[in-house]
């Protein structure tokens, strides 16, 4: 049996509780990295619904490698267009967005890789952010292969 996703590596998904993401709540994904001589595209998958409010989206992610060192990234996706209209796919309300995280990398190490995914959102102008990020129903973590 073929599959029709012969790109795909790792590809998982977390629930967020009552599609509130919490400022608190990084999302972990743990992968095991076996070739380190293909090079490998990286996407964080957000799924969201009609109570997000905003027309972008702020993450910051914590990589951590098996030899103990880590990287991390402040990053900032477009989730909808000027006029408000969600860039995502997806014929109901709920929309989904493929968002390129790391393209074309090679992981230096073989052995246990952790990903944390943390919402940054802040309202325009405020320090804090926003405890509680509404309208995230999923968000996922995806490895392909580059044919």
């Amino acid at each position: 049996m073929v599959s029709c996703d012969s790109k795909r590596i790792f590809d998982e998904y977390t629930s967020i509780e009552n599609n509130k993401w919490d400022i608190n709540a990084p999302i972990s994904y743990q992968f095991e990295v076996k070739d380190t001589l293909a090079r490998r595209n990286l996407f964080i998958n957000i799924r969201n619904n009609s109570d997000y409010e905003y027309s972008n989206l702020f993450l910051i992610t914590k990589m951590s490698f098996p030899d103990g060192n880590k990287i991390i990234d402040t990053l900032e996706y477009d989730m909808a267009d000027k006029n408000g209209v969600f860039l995502g796919k997806g014929f109901s309300e709920l929309k989904e967005s493929k968002l390129f995280y790391k393209e074309q990398i090679l992981f230096p190490n073989q052995g246990s890789y952790t990903l944390d995914i943390f919402q940054a959102m802040r309202k325009g102008g405020e320090v804090e952010g926003i405890n509680a990020l509404e309208g995230i129903v999923n968000v996922g973590f995806r490895i392909e292969k580059i044919n």
